[in-house]
């Protein structure tokens, strides 16, 4: 009787080894089905972004190169129905608009961001301020230029370009303050310890090891803030406004690409949206230039 059972279990031994490899098989077409449908679904969606990011990038070419001229960056903005002028106005304002709220807002974020990364890892007020800089992170920026309307403008009883530097910078802030942390967090602990354990102090530490570490990655969430708030235009609407002339008057309005831009495309005029689309040309190149710039730094 042993026998026979031995012999019967010996013959089923290949039957269950069949049966595994039917379900293996089985699992495995199921698998190789489901990972088609994911690529060919991920192409699909690659490939409508794409489009619609070429379609948009080939209408602000096409139409916005044509309006390049050295007029554009000579002359100021032209009043309504005028042939010729240019942007240099705006231009100039949303260089200096950019620039100092860059100078503003990239030296708080730094620190806030070495802070929150070197200081505040287990700290109440370390979570109420992540906590506060998502808030600012994802707000829109029509808000923050409600804000500064309020706080700002409506104080003050006039728009002006500083109004403007502070909507940006607020816009700007959250940006470099994250981008910072994480930067600071890739840092491996054992150079943290090494430096402590040599005696130096965390200052020290902070500034010679960390930081130097992940300047590349600092200097590209800067370089992505300023490409952000280049082209915002919402803000600048509720603070800064627009001039028709040079103006360099920081407590003035101040001309601005963004606002004169969505004023040019908006107007009946057919010179002025012409210009309004070298605007965005320019705003576009630059962003672009802005984004490749970050991308290298990254990469590094």
């Amino acid at each position: 009787m042993n026998q026979a059972s031995h012999a019967m279990a010996s013959s089923s031994i290949p039957a269950v080894r069949a049966d595994s490899e039917v379900v293996r098989t089985r699992l495995q077409s199921s698998r190789r089905r489901m990972n088609m449908y994911a690529l060919t679904a991920s192409l699909a969606a690659m490939g409508f972004g794409l489009f619609w990011l070429m379609w948009i990038l080939w209408t602000t070419v096409s139409l916005g190169i044509g309006g390049l001229s050295w007029d554009l960056f000579t002359q100021m903005t032209p009043a309504p129905n005028t042939a010729g002028g240019g942007l240099a106005n705006a231009i100039f304002g949303s260089f200096v608009m950019v620039g100092l709220a860059t100078l503003i807002g990239t030296p708080l974020g730094i620190l806030a961001g070495v802070y929150l990364a070197e200081y505040g890892q287990k700290n109440l007020l370390a979570s109420v301020i992540r906590f506060i800089n998502d808030i600012l992170l994802s707000a829109p920026s029509i808000v923050i230029g409600l804000f500064v309307y309020a706080i700002v403008v409506v104080r003050m009883g006039h728009f002006s370009a500083w109004a403007g530097i502070c909507a940006l910078a607020l816009l700007q802030i959250p940006i470099v303050v994250r981008t910072t942390e994480n930067m600071l967090n890739l840092v491996p602990n054992a150079l943290r310890e090494a430096a402590v354990a040599l005696g130096t102090p965390k200052w020290k530490m902070v500034m010679s090891i960390t930081v130097k570490s992940s300047y590349a990655g600092i200097i590209t969430g800067v370089l992505l803030a300023v490409a952000r708030i280049a082209g915002e235009t919402a803000p600048l609407l509720f603070t800064a406004l627009s001039n028709q002339f040079w103006t360099s008057d920081l407590d003035k309005p101040m001309a601005n690409l963004p606002v004169t831009i969505f004023r040019f495309a908006m107007s009946p005029f057919t010179e002025w949206q012409q210009l309004a689309w070298a605007g965005v040309f320019l705003i576009t190149v630059g962003v672009l230039a802005l984004n490749i710039i970050a991308r290298m730094l990254f990469k590094k």
